[in-house]
């Protein structure tokens, strides 16, 4: 039999109920890996080692097919689809899931529009960058037509109504502060983990994975590495130039790409630099298959213009393969002294970045392993555990300027 504590102080009231919290995510069809990445960690590191105070679950309905199974322009049924969802089917469903949390946290703030359907003060979300504001913040850079800018103006106002908003990065911050969206005192920091699949070790089945989807004639190439979309932000123009340039002198080298394949105009600039033969384009992979092309590639370009992160920097830093990253205020944040920076778009800057780093592989290889070390050391900084750590003490800041019944 246990025998129960009887000596608590007289003044002790009931223990403290836990809060729960639920994280809205994305529709698992929009397929956008990096979204996905972030709910996977909070909710597996939350669950972990902060279930006590904060039981978590994930909110998410089905995206419903409207306009999907129509013959006609398929491209533009799904995009159509994909609205409704947002706008109209998931707020109807995240309703009816109010009375069972005692808090929100949504993870992307595009989706930001469901803060409308929520108790705003709490609500948290998290915000990634502000491209999906930038029709209303820079519309001369974007201008988009007026029905775009009045659901662009929905998702903003919700997320100017959200309880506190975290950012992934300073540079994201300093952008909120500099457009004036939101209190100072509302806005936290809180940098994005390098996922536990990203290491130096070797992984026999995920190494023989990607060995398998690559050409089997490019065992002994020099491999150039790009992830992420194939956004205009990503300038993936620059990436197939600077290419073709590194390949005019060291023609063992291939790039890979991961994330999908090019756009037609991306395409007709590779065809154009013909550099095809020597293009290799995957899919988003798995993160166990992802973490071997890190550590197979010799460099990876980051050639973005724009960022709100840059995952992919911390990744394959913490694989132990070299960064050339774009020289912006976000990257370098990241990136820090481990890695190296190109002016945005100068080819000839990027192509000698390249070139001299490949070269370190056979002629300097002390170098070459200092890179490495350095790289390595700083994707030690950023930890999903340590994230979901300081999102907990956001969630308890929240919960404390009100009261749960």
């Amino acid at each position: 039999m246990v025998e129960l504590q009887t000596d608590l102080p007289a003044t002790a009231g009931p223990p403290r109920r836990p809060h729960r919290v639920g994280l809205v995510c994305d529709f698992v069809e929009e397929n956008w890996p990096s979204m996905d990445l972030v709910a996977d960690m909070l909710l597996q590191h939350l669950h972990d080692s902060h279930s006590r105070d904060f039981p978590v679950s994930r909110l998410r309905p089905p995206m419903r097919r409207h306009l999907g199974r129509l013959p006609f322009r398929p491209r533009a049924a799904y995009n159509a689809d994909r609205l409704l969802n947002r706008f109209l089917d998931y707020p109807r469903w995240l309703r009816n899931q109010v009375p069972e949390f005692d808090l929100f946290h949504v993870i992307d703030h595009s989706y930001a529009q469901l803060v409308h359907d929520l108790p705003p003060g709490r609500t948290v979300v998290t915000c990634h960058d502000l491209d999906t504001f930038r029709c209303l913040l820079d519309p001369e850079s974007e201008p988009r037509p007026r029905w775009f800018r009045s659901m662009t103006a929905r998702i903003l106002g919700g997320f100017k109504k959200a309880a506190h908003v975290i950012t992934v990065s300073a540079a994201t911050r300093d952008a909120i502060m500099r457009h004036r969206l939101l209190p100072s005192e509302r806005v936290t920091v809180i940098p994005n983990g390098v996922h536990p699949s990203c290491s130096t070790l070797p992984d026999v089945r995920a190494d023989a994975e990607l060995a398998r989807l690559l050409p089997p004639d490019s065992s002994n190439a020099l491999w150039i590495l790009n992830v992420g979309s194939t956004l205009n932000r990503k300038r993936l123009d620059v990436l197939l130039q600077v290419f073709a340039e590194i390949r005019a002198c060291l023609p063992q080298v291939r790039l890979l790409r991961v994330g999908g394949p090019l756009t037609p105009s991306q395409s007709q600039l590779a065809r154009d630099l013909e550099i095809q033969d020597a293009l290799v384009q995957l899919p988003s992979l798995n993160r166990d298959v992802l973490a071997a092309a890190y550590r197979r590639a010799h460099v990876l370009l980051h050639t973005a213009d724009a960022e709100g992160f840059g995952l992919p920097v911390i990744e394959a830093m913490a694989c132990g393969c070299p960064v050339i990253a774009s020289d912006i205020p976000v990257l370098r944040e990241v990136g820090g002294t481990a890695a190296a920076y190109c002016p945005v778009g100068n080819i000839d800057a990027w192509r000698n970045a390249g070139l001299q780093l490949l070269r370190e592989l056979s002629d300097a290889p002390a170098a070459c392993q200092a890179r490495r070390t350095s790289a390595i050391a700083r994707a030690g900084h950023f930890s999903w555990s340590k994230n979901a750590q300081q999102t907990a003490q956001i969630y308890q800041q929240v919960i404390s300027t009100f009261k749960v019944e």
